[in-house]
């Protein structure tokens, strides 16, 4: 990954822009933070890379843009808000729940209320290794299936469930399983596999006894901002009694108001 160091903020261009923007979208740095990247190289003729990497620099000298951004296909959008979305088109990446925050033209189109404020949070300590299992829940999965994957116990689970986060309700012993790890101090995270979603735990009585067991919903996060975030806060050493109360609070913008309530 290659980096341009500007008066105005710092540009990053590599394969892996998208997660390093998501994980590094909780400390402010002062300047904005600009990730971006390519589906082709830039030796090739019908290659992406220059427009997005003129994007990128033009987004961070724009005095327009705060925190970390990721500028790709003509857009630019908040770091913690993004999701790859193709692996071939040249407008890769989207931001499911909020959209751009700007479109490149002649002059630069800035959407309004694009950007979200968060709380912060004072003097971060850096990001460090920690197990996280990321589950998918199909249908057919079994209560032994489910428990074999949370053991040994991970630190932290996030289980990517149906729509707004509805676990199988017709597979015996499941939501026992779920309540196990929460009892032996897990934190539980539901995600949507949906792209664009809002999990709203109970809202359907199949879900309902998943909040009651003590689970965590991501609310309209991304599950790369769901997963950035949950590495942080075991690595500022948030216990599990703590996680439900940070997990639903904007630190960086990565979770609308709507969803926290």
């Amino acid at each position: 990954m290659r980096s341009a160091k500007l008066m105005n903020g710092r540009v990053f261009a590599g394969a892996r822009a998208l997660y390093r923007a998501a994980g590094v979208d909780g400390k402010d740095f002062g300047k904005p933070i600009i990730f971006t990247g390519s589906q082709h190289p830039l030796g090739k003729i019908e290659s992406d890379a220059t427009a997005n990497v003129t994007g990128a620099l033009n987004a961070a000298m724009s005095e327009r843009m705060n925190g970390v951004g990721l500028f790709f296909g003509h857009h630019l959008f908040a770091g913690n808000r993004v999701s790859k979305s193709s692996s071939w088109a040249f407008e890769g990446f989207s931001a499911p729940s909020t959209g751009p925050l700007a479109r490149t033209g002649t002059p630069w189109h800035w959407y309004a209320g694009g950007t979200l404020a968060g709380e912060g949070w004072k003097d971060p300590k850096p990001y460090t290794r920690h197990d996280v299992a990321v589950i998918d829940m199909a249908p057919g999965i079994t209560a032994a299936r489910l428990e074999a994957m949370l053991t040994p116990r991970p630190e932290a689970a996030i289980l990517r469930a149906y729509g707004v986060g509805d676990i199988p309700s017709d597979e015996p012993g499941l939501t026992d399983v779920i309540a196990d790890a929460l009892h032996d101090g897990v934190p539980v995270i539901i995600a949507s596999q949906c792209q664009q979603a809002e999990v709203l735990l109970g809202h359907y009585e199949v879900s309902d006894a998943i909040p009651r067991a003590g689970a965590i919903g991501s609310g309209d996060m991304t599950l790369e901002a769901a997963y950035a975030k949950v590495m942080f806060l075991l690595s500022q050493g948030v216990d599990a009694a703590d996680f439900g109360t940070w997990m639903t609070r904007s630190i960086a913008g990565e979770i609308s108001p709507a969803s926290t309530l």
